[in-house]
């Protein structure tokens, strides 16, 4: 898959079908869009484009608004893509500016011009242009005079897409990790860079990575213990995770550390990559270390006993 950070880098390709959305999650209910222009795509001998935002619009039209978080990091969504199979992946910076084109300037100057649009797949509710007063008729009604096929994606498929964006989030703020990776169709993931700590783990027994997410629009799960498998250098491990404030030894700030099973290497200032597959307990304060060591090692089992389970299969 080729990516371009901007529409002026891309060049038209032959018989381009096109899709444009955030695609938050590449979960299931895109999964079908993304079929269905590949599907089309290959009737036509043409190439499959999507065309996304970054940042989120409501970043950008809301700044005020600190609410908003995503399942996916740009970085994490355009590999998902790749993946699937998507040959050109558009990353448009939104801004204002952007917003402010007519619905007409919009579907000529970018859609045609730009990307040389020949099939555009698109949702009845999909806005764009000034005030989003563009959407689906204008594309119908000017696709004669611009050459290009309007291909409606059914509401109910819409409809999929944003019940499981929706559920997916709701579900990963309530730590229901089946729910989510049921509807992501893989498990959800974090990216973080390892820092340093405070060494309590190791003192504890259980020496944890401790991740700085760089990205602070990056949606993370309520706090608790998990069982996870982790990537680092190209290698897989299982571990067990923590989310919290570590209540016990009265922590000021929110931490996300890993403890990874028979692993020994330091990592420092390292990417690595943390699946959460189960969720085993909330976050508690115990009146001593000695109580939450002794709690750790029943976590380790629970998590160890979890991981027996296979989690839902796609590869990430």
């Amino acid at each position: 898959m080729k990516i371009y950070n901007n529409i002026d880098e891309f060049t038209p390709v032959k018989n381009a079908v096109v899709t444009i959305g955030t695609f938050d999650g590449v979960h299931i209910g895109h999964r079908k869009i993304i079929s269905r222009i590949k599907e089309l795509a290959a009737v036509t001998g043409g190439e499959t484009v999507i065309l996304t935002f970054f940042p989120h619009p409501r970043m950008i039209l809301h700044p005020e608004d600190e609410s908003i978080k995503l399942i996916n990091t740009i970085n994490e969504k355009a590999r998902l893509l790749e993946k699937l199979g998507v040959d050109h992946l558009i990353i448009t910076p939104f801004s204002r500016d952007f917003s402010n084109q007519t619905a007409e300037g919009y579907i000529r100057d970018v859609l045609v011009n730009k990307i040389g649009t020949k099939t555009i797949v698109i949702g009845y509710d999909h806005r764009f242009g000034k005030d989003r007063q563009g959407g689906l008729q204008d594309l119908l009604t000017l696709a004669p005079q611009y050459n290009f096929e309007v291909v409606e994606i059914p509401e109910q498929d819409i409809n999929d897409v944003a019940i499981s964006s929706t559920r997916i989030r709701t579900a990963l703020l309530a730590n229901d990790i089946h729910i989510a990776n049921e509807c992501l169709g893989y498990p959800f993931f974090i990216t973080g860079k390892v820092i340093r700590g405070d060494q309590l783990g190791r003192q504890l027994g259980y020496p944890t990575a401790n991740l700085l997410i760089e990205e602070s629009y990056k949606l993370i799960p309520a706090d608790g213990i998990f069982a996870v498998k982790v990537q680092v250098a190209g290698k897989e491990y299982t571990g067990m995770a923590y989310i919290g404030h570590r209540p016990t030894v009265n922590g000021m700030s929110r931490n996300i550390e890993v403890n990874i099973f028979d692993f020994d290497a330091e990592i420092y200032n390292q990417h690595i990559r943390m699946e959460f597959l189960h969720f085993v307990r909330g976050d508690v304060k115990f009146e001593s270390l000695d109580e939450l060591v002794v709690q750790l090692g029943k976590d380790k089992e629970d998590v160890l006993a979890l991981l027996i389970i296979d989690g839902p299969q796609f590869d990430t």
